[in-house]
């Protein structure tokens, strides 16, 4: 049973917080449009199996990699143009990050849900930024912060007069390289807005393979399953078909060929959970 009874309306037809999942899924750069394409192609087969809405997830520019010599993404002019192309021939909405204020008109020109990274969670400047769009804002929560605080978050963006914007939990940082998810923070960050889980970044390991992340795909199941159980709204997922030759976040993304499995599973607990009474 959803605590926050309000909706967010990411498209005309996709509504988060209502009795649908919503799956947010892709690789984790948009490496090459071949690639996206086949990444997409199949998790939309998936979701359409499973009556799951969709919404394409890849980042034209990975601007907190660990080291300045990591791959970053195929810069901004070319990921709008990779990610246009898969919104066309796929049909389906696209959701990416932005880290600059200057880049929230013309990203949110292609895309039709703004990212913000949980780095930037508090940059105000950022928030206001993608609010003024119009666009959904999608605002992941900073492995710094408390989820009570993330209220104050939205309310920058809803200053604005954007009432569509929702919540990513990712874990909290405890000790170095490593992340906790404190499963308390869905219902209470789930009182004042929608609430996305982030499966793949949640088991991340931050530079901890020395100069560039690690993570413990292991445990995404765990996580996933315990949030769907908790409550949540939808899901965050990064894929790609060989995570091992991945340019960014390979140890954390789930593979391509496991996808069906794994979605599978989570829309099952999900589907208890939303079916419960209250």
């Amino acid at each position: 049973m959803n605590l926050f009874q309000n909706k967010v309306q990411l498209t005309n037809t996709i509504t988060l917080g209502g009795d649908r999942m919503v799956l947010f899924a892709g690789p984790c750069a948009a490496e090459s449009y071949d690639l996206c394409l086949e990444t997409g192609t199949e998790v939309k087969k998936i979701c359409a199996d499973l009556g799951i809405d969709y919404v394409f997830k890849a980042s034209f520019d990975k601007a907190n990699r660990t080291s300045s010599g990591s791959y970053r993404g195929p810069s901004i002019d070319m990921g709008l143009e990779i990610l246009a192309m898969v919104r066309n021939e796929l049909k389906v909405p696209v959701v990416t990050d932005v880290h600059e204020s200057y880049q929230c008109a013309e990203v949110a020109t292609v895309v039709d849900v703004l990212q913000i990274p949980a780095f930037l969670c508090r940059q105000t400047d950022l928030l206001i930024a993608a609010a003024k769009t119009g666009k959904p804002v999608k605002v992941k929560k900073g492995q710094f912060m408390a989820p009570e605080d993330m209220k104050f978050a939205l309310d920058k963006v809803r200053g604005e007069g954007n009432k569509n914007v929702f919540l990513t939990e990712r874990g909290s940082s405890f000790g170095y390289h490593n992340l906790v998810v404190d499963m308390r923070s869905l219902p209470i960050m789930r009182q004042y807005a929608p609430v996305v889980f982030d499966v793949t970044h949640s088991i991340q390991r931050p530079g901890g393979l020395g100069g560039k992340s690690g993570g413990d795909r292991q445990f995404a199941p765990y996580l996933a399953k315990a949030a769907a159980a908790v409550g949540v709204d939808g899901f965050f997922i990064e894929t790609h078909p060989n995570p091992e030759k991945a340019l960014s976040d390979g140890p954390n993304m789930v593979p391509l060929k496991e996808m069906r499995a794994f979605v599978t599973m989570i829309k099952n607990f999900w589907d208890l959970n939303i079916n419960s009474p209250a």
